[in-house]
């Protein structure tokens, strides 16, 4: 793709991981129609400087340590961000890929391409254009219920439900985790609405069905 057809893109990067960011934010800078207007490590750093930055694309790594890019994908877009979303990572589930498909990203690309590779990834996608590689393609025909995908938990949802079995109320879980009850209570919604429950009881026979594994 010529370049010159399509206006500068303002990028921000997400990674948090410094040497990538730094690196990147380096090789991107030689091209003339790319231009970082922001870069930072975590998802809430993120979210903060879309307001400030203004991107037109948002370049993001999909493990954040403790923060997922899903979170970060919802947050944004509940806050009126309209740019496109570009996953740059080391690799991704299947059922992961599927969700972030479904959360309206605009790609997946994997870190070991070549810069060159990026920067057509990233003109292709400012100029509407979806770009997957053919691996996170697989999972998208092969899963024809998508409302089977397994949700992914984070570390948080993990550590309630641990609490959660031990038969701990919601303040005695927060004074576990050293958070406030409110923080537990927004925490059990989360995993109410991600696994499809109303109940508490409900909530353990399904975590302890679909996710033994991680608990």
């Amino acid at each position: 793709m010529n370049s010159s057809t399509i206006s500068e893109i303002r990028l921000l990067l997400i990674d948090d991981h410094a040497l990538f960011r730094e690196g990147l934010a380096g090789l991107l800078g030689r091209e003339t129609d790319l231009r970082v207007v922001g870069m930072c490590a975590s998802a809430t750093e993120g979210l903060n400087l879309l307001a400030d930055c203004h991107p037109t694309m948002v370049l993001l790594d999909f493990d954040l340590g403790p923060e997922r890019a899903l979170d970060f994908i919802q947050r944004a877009r509940q806050g009126g961000f309209g740019g496109q979303i570009l996953i740059v990572t080391a690799g991704v589930s299947d059922p992961e890929a599927v969700q972030l498909i479904q959360a309206g990203v605009a790609g997946i690309l994997h870190k070991h391409n070549t810069p060159e590779a990026l920067c057509e990834a990233i003109r292709q996608t400012a100029s509407g254009e979806v770009c997957l590689e053919k691996t996170y393609l697989k999972p998208l025909f092969r899963t024809t219920d998508q409302s089977r995908v397994r949700p992914r938990l984070t570390e948080r949802d993990r550590a309630v439900l641990r609490f959660i079995f031990q038969g701990l109320a919601n303040k005695e879980i927060g004074s576990r985790l050293e958070i406030a009850e409110g923080a537990v209570k927004a925490s059990l919604r989360q995993l109410f609405q991600k696994l499809g429950v109303r109940t508490r009881a409900q909530l353990v026979k399904v975590a302890l069905e679909q996710y033994r594994d991680q608990l």
